[in-house]
């Protein structure tokens, strides 16, 4: 205890020492308890428990924000998720079919050709020397189109005519020996074998004769395709020669007006317009009404407010399996001259019976190998493709007979990839934007 006490008494003075001077001991005991919960600064000094407190609270704070970080992220992408796999569905947009009840007369679109066309082709091979007749001109039959001249061919001519000459008189020559030995094997001046080359050798050459002058008349007969005559009475629509040029059998080279050069063209285009047919496709449903003798009018945009007579003369009694369509024609009398061939018209044709239709854009159709098709949505924005019955063709819209139900919406502009059961995505044409689909990232 001695000693502890000792001790204790010199860490005491030796505290004491450390004292700065005039620093009175007593009170510098007192001072050291005082600022004992102080650091370097006089500021408090925070205890080891009161760190680890607030360690742990930044700890966990820390945490808290990163789970909250990471479900907000996984929420985002869940919802870009979905947003994605609705928008990454084809829009599409919708068209309601109207209803329509088809009246008694059947508006069908024809096409008017000449009754008769004929391409006018060489028969031979030479230089043209004159045309007489221009595009628009009205022939005869038989009436002079143009001349070729054919320097080749008529020297081949007159080399033929020499041929037949000297076949001729080859032949001559023969009969007089044939018949010669003739006379002379009845006498026994000559042998049967000698008699038998003389007769045969006549009638090689009475075949040389034949063949000889069949050679003439083919070449007299390509001459005369020298001349190009009318076949039948008509218009002439086209002119593709002119003087000096070159003609082969094959056509012209050059077509003169537009300017560009082609190979294998006709040298006349005729047709006959005195009377012209109009072909028209008679919907399947209305086939029974295509009837020989059926008086159809026409009417033509450059004539607004006129209409032509004609009537229904044949039909090809079959329906096209592509189209269901009856190819029916008409014929129209046009001695007037006012009709052109290669003109559009609608022909109007009685029914006996009206049909209603829906009447949907053609740009809603779909044409498959089977026939034509429409594409609608059910309430799950699912595509179905079905198969309709097509009736009269306006051009922007068409009838739809049968397959589709009344107040069923059909796709307006189905994509040429849509398949049966694909997931769309209905927008509205003013917008662009699916309704559905408003509010989502």
């Amino acid at each position: 205890m001695g000693c502890a006490d000792g001790a204790h008494g010199e860490i005491a003075m030796n505290e004491g020492e450390q004292k700065l001077p005039g620093t009175d001991v007593g009170s510098g005991t007192g001072a050291g308890n005082h600022d004992a919960g102080k650091g370097k600064n006089g500021l408090p000094r925070a205890s080891r428990g009161s760190l680890l407190v607030a360690a742990g609270l930044i700890a966990v704070i820390t945490i808290a924000g990163a789970i909250a970080g990471i479900v907000r992220r996984q929420h985002a992408n869940a919802q870009l998720a979905s947003y994605t796999h609705a928008m990454a569905a084809p829009p599409v947009s919708l068209a309601q079919p109207e209803l329509e009840n088809s009246a008694r007369e059947l508006v069908l679109p024809g096409n008017i050709q000449a009754y008769t066309l004929a391409p006018i082709y060489a028969r031979t091979t030479g230089y043209v020397k004159a045309w007489y007749h221009d595009i628009g001109s009205h022939v005869r039959k038989g009436d002079l189109l143009a001349v070729i001249e054919t320097p080749e061919l008529d020297q081949q001519l007159a080399q033929a005519k020499a041929d037949v000459a000297t076949a001729q008189a080859n032949a001559a020559l023969a009969k007089v020996t044939a018949d010669r030995y003739q006379g002379l094997i009845g006498q026994n001046a000559v042998s049967q074998q000698d008699t038998d080359n003389a007769a045969s050798q006549l009638q090689a050459r009475n075949t040389e004769v034949n063949s000889a002058q069949a050679n003439v008349s083919r070449l007299e007969q390509l001459q005369s395709f020298e001349r190009i005559e009318a076949p039948f009475d008509g218009v002439i629509t086209a002119r593709n020669l002119d003087i000096g040029q070159l003609i082969t059998p094959a056509g012209s080279t050059t077509t003169p007006g537009s300017g560009t050069v082609s190979g294998s063209k006709e040298i006349f285009d005729i047709s006959a317009i005195q009377t012209l047919r109009v072909f028209i496709n008679v919907p399947q449903v209305y086939a029974p009404d295509a009837k020989n003798g059926v008086t159809a009018t026409l009417t033509l945009p450059q004539y607004p407010g006129r209409t032509f007579k004609g009537k229904l003369v044949r039909s090809s009694d079959a329906v096209d399996p592509a189209t269901r369509t009856l190819l029916a024609e008409v014929d129209v009398d046009n001695r007037s001259g006012e009709l052109l061939p290669g003109s559009y018209t609608e022909v109007h044709l009685h029914v006996s019976s009206a049909v209603p239709a829906l009447v949907v854009p053609v740009s809603a159709l779909i044409l498959g190998p089977d026939g034509l098709h429409v594409a609608v949505v059910d309430q799950t924005q699912h595509a179905h493709i079905v198969r309709v019955t097509p009736g009269r063709d306006s051009g922007s819209t068409m009838e739809i007979l049968g397959g589709l139900p009344a107040g069923q919406a059909v796709i307006a502009n189905p994509p040429d990839s849509l398949t049966d059961g694909e997931q769309v995505r209905v927008v509205t044409p003013d917008s662009g934007h699916n309704p559905t689909q408003e509010g989502n990232p």
